[in-house]
């Protein structure tokens, strides 16, 4: 089940938040879990005793590292807590990664093939074990206490919102939510309008440009031409980034309805102007749990210069590994970390002094580039697409192929999808503030009545165009099955 699903948005969705409203607040938590096996059952079956097993390792986890014990104790038992949790997930994940490489090199030296059934992945398990991981490590840390019931503990590694797709959320950042919280009508209104804006950037922008980036990318060589090359590259760059700050909204939004507050994820992030800021404001909670998890326990940049690009090779190495069992997430995470060092030499000085919009649209072709290697299923496939991007076939630029995927709804996409990767949202509510403050009293109060329905109406448009778009069959891709 997804969000942008019709069983989720009229039947699951209001059940559980009737259920919630009527329930006292002592059942409230187990509601929850329940609805968030339940949730997880309907389409992972069988997997959902994998999620089980996660909630007892852990909660027995943070009872062993906890307390008094001898600092030696409480590290084997970190160690051991640890080992399961990625053992669980490796072998779910990367198993049939590792055994087709390793018949690969045995290929090499004559030896019998590994045989392994091929093993399915479950949906959002890097992301509930990154949550898992971390509370056992801040637990350990002594930065919050063990969670002594373990319905609340399921509950927060199981939490539905933010199961699937994130944002990974901290234990220490909803603790307090779990034991205590309230649902507020200003609370359930904003959760609304964020999870109708989420589900908006997922049916009305990433699934029409996913739709044109899945014809590109499956076009054989001989066929693609300059331009599709770049109309490809430019519709996922911008899918994966409302595809994937949609589906936050609606978790955050969500995560509003039920009295939590979660942690943002994206930031604009196609306004960076380096590679270091893009990955503050691209998945930050994933680049934050590395650099607070694996960066600085590395060192950070506390060793020298050679020690701190070693680590951060390793953390991006990692983090693209995390994204999927493939040798494309993995150069693509090496490309990431290769200019990240760049961006601690001295060229970064000279990029500094560069005009903003130039160092803007420097960063955005580099993250360009990037998502070719992360969208395509092979290494080859990538630099045979990159080769056309750059000019290296005989099809040329060809500007007559584009009007294949480019009627006038296709690019009427296009162009809002360009517009709301910037701050447009944040500059209105600023403007509107400041209207506000140099108009008082009557002119004021019409102001704000008027922003007020025209909100009321752009949300009701938003949901009309969004059930009617999933009504009529839209194409509707989940892309977070690799994750």
């Amino acid at each position: 089940m997804v969000f942008s699903s019709i069983t989720f948005l009229f039947f699951f969705l209001p059940t559980v938040l009737l259920l919630y409203l009527a329930a006292g607040k002592g059942s409230r938590n187990l509601l929850l879990l329940t609805a968030s096996l339940f949730f997880y059952s309907w389409g992972e079956g069988v997997y959902v005793l994998l999620m089980a097993a996660s909630i007892i390792i852990n909660y027995c986890g943070g009872l062993l590292v906890a307390g008094d014990r001898p600092i030696t104790t409480r590290r084997i038992f970190l160690i051991l807590c640890i080992a399961l949790n990625l053992l669980l997930l490796g072998y779910f994940k990367y198993a049939n990664f590792l055994t087709e490489n390793l018949n690969l090199l045995f290929s090499f030296w004559n030896l019998p093939s590994i045989d392994l059934t091929p093993v399915r992945l479950p949906i959002g398990i890097s992301f509930f074990t990154f949550q898992a991981l971390s509370y056992i490590i801040d637990v350990y840390r002594k930065k919050v206490f063990p969670q002594r019931s373990i319905i609340n503990l399921g509950l927060y590694i199981s939490l539905f919102p933010q199961l699937i797709a994130g944002p990974i959320v901290r234990y220490n950042q909803i603790a307090d939510e779990i034991k205590n919280r309230s649902v507020t009508m200003n609370g359930l209104a904003e959760g609304i309008q964020r999870f109708l804006f989420g589900l908006g950037k997922k049916i009305l922008l990433a699934n029409p440009l996913a739709a044109i980036a899945d014809k590109i990318f499956i076009m054989p060589e001989n066929e693609l031409t300059m331009g599709l090359a770049w109309l490809g590259a430019l519709s996922y760059t911008l899918q994966i980034y409302f595809d994937f700050s949609g589906y936050s909204d609606m978790a955050i939004g969500i995560g509003r309805m039920f009295g939590f507050h979660f942690p943002e994820n994206f930031n604009y992030p196609y306004i960076s102007k380096s590679i270091r800021e893009f990955w503050q404001r691209w998945h930050i909670s994933l680049s934050s749990w590395f650099r607070d998890y694996l960066y600085i326990p590395l060192g950070g940049s506390r060793r020298g210069p050679v020690r701190t690009y070693l680590n951060l090779l390793v953390v991006f190495v990692l983090c693209g590994f995390w994204h999927g069992a493939s040798w494309t997430f993995i150069v693509w995470g090496l490309y990431h970390g290769f200019f990240l060092i760049l961006g601690r030499t001295r060229l970064a000085v000279i990029t500094t002094r560069l005009w903003s919009p130039v160092r803007i649209s420097l960063t955005f072709i580099i993250v360009l580039f990037g998502w070719v290697l992360f969208r395509s299923d092979t290494l080859p496939q990538a630099l045979s697409y990159i080769s056309v991007m750059l000019g290296q076939n005989q099809n040329g630029f060809d500007p007559s192929s584009l009007s294949l995927y480019l009627d006038a709804k296709a690019r009427f996409e296009l162009f809002m999808a360009i517009v709301l990767t910037l701050p447009v949202y944040p500059y209105l509510l600023r403007l509107k503030q400041r209207l506000l403050q140099r108009w008082g009293g009557t002119i004021s109060l019409a102001l704000n009545t008027s922003v007020h329905l025209t909100q009321l109406i752009f949300f009701a448009a938003l949901s009309y165009f969004a059930v009617i778009s999933l009504a009529a069959g839209v194409y509707n891709p989940f892309i977070y099955f690799r994750f």
